[in-house]
């Protein structure tokens, strides 16, 4: 069971308070909210042929495996509306999500002036993240 430490309770609360106002907001295409995760993953190959599966008896799989490296899944969704959209990459670092979120801009919501990103408080999911990439121009 997750516990928030009690020198983080306030912040937390204050946090979530922030999320659940955002939640609660009637749909607005004009200004989506958009939810945004993401989750290393291992891949692994067979190192033997499954066995076929039989009337009532499903595929079977071995449980030895070979690593296969690893990959990063970005999950992006805007609940109101029903869309999502997944994208792997190789890595999980400030500037895979940073370049994500540029095409997510520019390919998803080019014709929207302003939208919501929730995401979770990973070190990467920071501001900083954004300015520090140079495929971002800031205009003043």
């Amino acid at each position: 069971m997750y516990v928030i430490p009690p020198e983080k309770s306030a912040e937390f609360v204050s946090n979530m308070e922030d999320v659940l106002e955002i939640y609660h907001r009637p749909y607005d295409p004009n200004c989506p909210v958009i939810c945004m995760d993401e989750q290393p993953i291992q891949l692994v190959k067979e190192t033997r042929l499954p066995l076929p599966a039989k009337p009532g008896q499903p595929e079977a799989h071995d449980y030895e495996y070979e690593r296969n490296g690893t990959a990063n899944i970005f999950m992006f969704t805007e609940p109101l509306s029903g869309w999502r959209k997944t994208v792997v990459s190789e890595r999980r670092t400030s500037v895979d999500w940073a370049t994500e979120i540029k095409n997510l801009l520019d390919n998803d919501y080019a014709d929207n002036d302003k939208v919501i990103l929730v995401c979770d408080q990973l070190n990467t999911h920071k501001l900083a993240s954004l300015y520090s990439n140079s495929k971002f121009k800031w205009y003043k």
